[in-house]
Formats: structure tokens, sequence, C-alpha cells
């Protein structure tokens, strides 16, 4: 494919991922989207599990997979590389379209918090979860992250390189801050019902495993220095920053 080409592809990719991360804060926020997490037709519980668990499941294996080095190896042998990162963001972008539309609603109430003050403080926590999500993107190179910056470099004919791997703001408290932001999202609501429930509860289960899979990469990847910032630097709870060994580089990012 032409170097202009590669360009549009990755272009509509990451507009079909911001189309779907807009669509997800609406989706689990009940709000602006013409279908969210609690809205449409009641499906039976069985057949509302089956389906929600089947959708869940099938972001889970794409995202992990394609996100694993041995598949990229394999996969890079059919797709270009300035284009593999694109692929994986358009395929997510697209299962999670299917989620969106196929998700069954489990309209059961979990909980239903009254209080306006303490409703407002859990839509504000949703907000910033979303917000934490951005901010994090952007610290490592949201559009490396997401394929635009790979496309880009190929469509200038410039060899790619991977972003500095540093620590910086959020990364020096937490090494996983989007994921931090993704479960504040899931969890603030003012009201809980089991659909919520159930999702928040199968992401959540999704993303302690990828994250688990994602530190064996880096480790693999950087060696000790990883190994070093893991053993300074939480990954979920904050903590004050640490100073790093005397000679040793902290290091940081999302993947």
């Amino acid at each position: 494919m032409g170097r202009f080409l590669t360009l549009i592809y990755g272009t509509v990719a990451y507009g079909a991922f911001f189309v779907a991360f807009l669509y997800m804060i609406g989706f689990f926020g009940n709000m602006v989207v013409p279908k969210s997490i609690d809205s449409g037709v009641p499906a039976p519980l069985g057949q509302a599990l089956l389906v929600n668990l089947a959708l869940v499941g099938l972001f889970a294996v794409q995202h992990s997979v394609m996100a694993r080095t041995a598949f990229k190896s394999w996969w890079t042998r059919f797709v270009p590389t300035p284009m593999e990162r694109s692929t994986f963001v358009l395929l997510t972008s697209l299962i999670l379209a299917l989620l969106f539309w196929q998700w069954r609603s489990i309209p059961t109430i979990i909980w239903d918090i009254q209080n306006p003050l303490a409703a407002a403080l859990l839509t504000g926590l949703f907000f910033l979860g979303w917000l934490t999500v951005l901010y994090s993107s952007a610290i490592i190179d949201h559009f490396d992250l997401f394929g635009l910056r790979q496309v880009y470099l190929h469509f200038r004919n410039r060899p790619y390189t991977h972003p500095p791997f540093a620590v910086r703001s959020l990364y020096r408290i937490v090494r996983h801050p989007l994921m931090v932001g993704m479960l504040i999202a899931f969890w603030a609501t003012p009201t809980m019902t089991a659909g919520h429930l159930l999702l928040s509860l199968l992401l959540t289960g999704y993303i302690l495993v990828g994250v688990t899979l994602e530190e064996r990469d880096l480790a693999r990847h950087l060696g000790r220095d990883y190994d070093l910032y893991r053993s300074q630097t939480p990954k979920f709870m904050p903590s004050l920053p640490k100073r790093p060994a005397t000679g040793v580089p902290r290091l940081g990012g999302e993947a």
C-alpha cells in the first residue's frame, strides 16, 4: 500500500477510535448516545449473561492477543509494519461498536444514590476518570499509542522509533494511570444496575489480567530498568514518588 493510502488508513482508524471512545463515555454514563448500558429492551437474564459475556470475551481476546509481541511478529508478515498499530486500533474500535450495539441491559438496581451532593461527586469522578485516561495517553505519546504517529512517519519516509520510556507526571505515582482512570470511570456512578455491575466486573478483571501480561512484555523488552521502576512505583494505588537508586534512570509508561 502506498504511503499516502497508509496515512489515510491510519487516520480513519484513529477516527474510529475517537468515536468509539466518546461513545463509551456516553454508554457508561447513560447520556447523549442512542443506546447506553441501561437503555434498550432488557433480555431474559440467561440470554443477557451469555451475550454480554461473549461480547466482552471477544474484546478481551482480540485486545490481549494482538498486543502480544509474538503475535505482532507473525501478524506483520501479512500487514505492513506501519499499519500494524492502526489495524489493532481499528479492530478494537469495531469490536467496541459491536458491544455497544448488542449489549443486553439488566436493569436490576444495585445502588441508587439519591443525595444530590453524593450523586454529583460520583458524576464528577466519572468524568475525571475519562480525563485521566486521555491525559495519561498524552504523557506517553497519544498519537503513537493509537497508531497515527507510525503512519505519519511512514508517509514522511522517516524511520519509526519508539517514544522514550520516561517517567513523567502521573507515572511517577502509579505504573498504570490510564487503567486507573478507566477503573474510576467504570465504577463511579450514582446508579449502578446489574448490567453496569457485570460490565464493570468483567472489564476490571480483564484489566488486571491484561496489565500482568503487559508488564511481562515490558520486563522482557526493558530488562532491569523496568524491574527497578516496578519495584519503586505501585501498580494502581497512588503513593508519593520515590527517588531512584543512584545512577539508575527512572523509567515508566503504558504500552
